[in-house]
This record gives structure tokens, C-alpha cells and sequence, in this order.
């Protein structure tokens, strides 16, 4: 439920989405969000206190986006995010609470981060067009 009303909210706010994004760093966003000035908004989704407080992986993101915000559901408590990251409260719709704390990328990052998710969200465009060529592709690929 978080996942999908973050991801409303993005198309609501014009930000295009991908869902499971890899990093150069080997890490994968839950959500990398381009929005229509360039910038790259990551997004990670916690789905309770436990899930933060174990996470330690999360400020690795701040390297691959002009912003970082967490997606929480309702009873999340808030008070235990940073406050410099934004935070957006999502069931089966979703609202922006508080921005994040903007930190430009530098020029050849956001062109490597652009491409990377421009390609990404093409292949799996592709895919949900011809699922047989995909699959065959995938295939063809798979090492064993």
C-alpha cells in the first residue's frame, strides 16, 4: 500500500517513476523519482520502526539523488526520521508532510543516474510490450 500511494503521488506531483532502481554502489532504491526540473528524488519505503532502526544502508542513497525522503504509512512514528529528509505519508493515497533537504548532484553523476534511469524505465516498457521477445531475451542471457 505505501509503495503504490507514493508512487500516485509522484505522478500526481509530475515526478516520473521506477520502482527498484540499482545504484552504481551495487544498492537499489525502492524508488527513484525524476522529476520535471532533472532532479532525482530517491525514495526508500519503510514499513515500521524496526525496519528504520535496522537500516543502516539508507544515507549511501544521498550520493545518487538531489533528494531523499522516506514513504511511511500512517502510524509510523515520525519522530525517529531525520529531519533533513523528506517524508511522505502513504496508504492508498499519499501526501508530501515535509520536504527534503535539497543537495545537488554533481553534473556527471546526474548524467550517469539520468541515462541509467531513462534506460531502465525504456527496458521495462519494452517488456510490458512484447513479454514474449523480453522473455526470450532473458533467456538468451541467462548464464548457467
Amino acid at each position: 500500500m505505501i509503495r503504490r500511494g507514493t508512487a500516485r503521488l509522484c505522478a500526481e506531483l509530475g515526478w516520473a517513476v521506477v520502482h527498484e532502481m540499482g545504484l552504481p554502489d551495487g544498492r537499489r532504491a525502492d524508488i527513484m523519482a525524476l522529476r520535471p526540473t532533472g532532479g532525482l528524488v530517491c525514495i526508500e519505503i519503510k514499513s515500521g520502526e524496526m525496519d528504520f532502526r535496522l537500516d543502516a544502508k539508507w544515507q549511501a542513497y544521498r550520493a545518487f539523488c538531489d533528494g531523499l525522503y522516506f514513504a511511511v504509512d500512517a502510524d509510523f512514528p515520525q519522530a525517529i526520521l531525520p529531519p533533513d529528509v523528506g517524508l511522505i505519508v502513504a496508504e492508498e493515497t499519499a501526501c508530501v508532510i515535509r520536504d527534503a533537504v535539497e543537495h545537488r548532484l554533481a553534473p556527471a553523476t546526474r548524467r550517469v543516474l539520468t541515462l541509467q534511469f531513462a534506460r531502465l524505465a525504456a527496458q521495462r516498457l519494452w517488456a510490458l510490450q512484447d513479454p514474449a521477445g523480453a522473455a526470450a531475451l532473458q533467456a538468451a542471457l541467462r548464464v548457467e
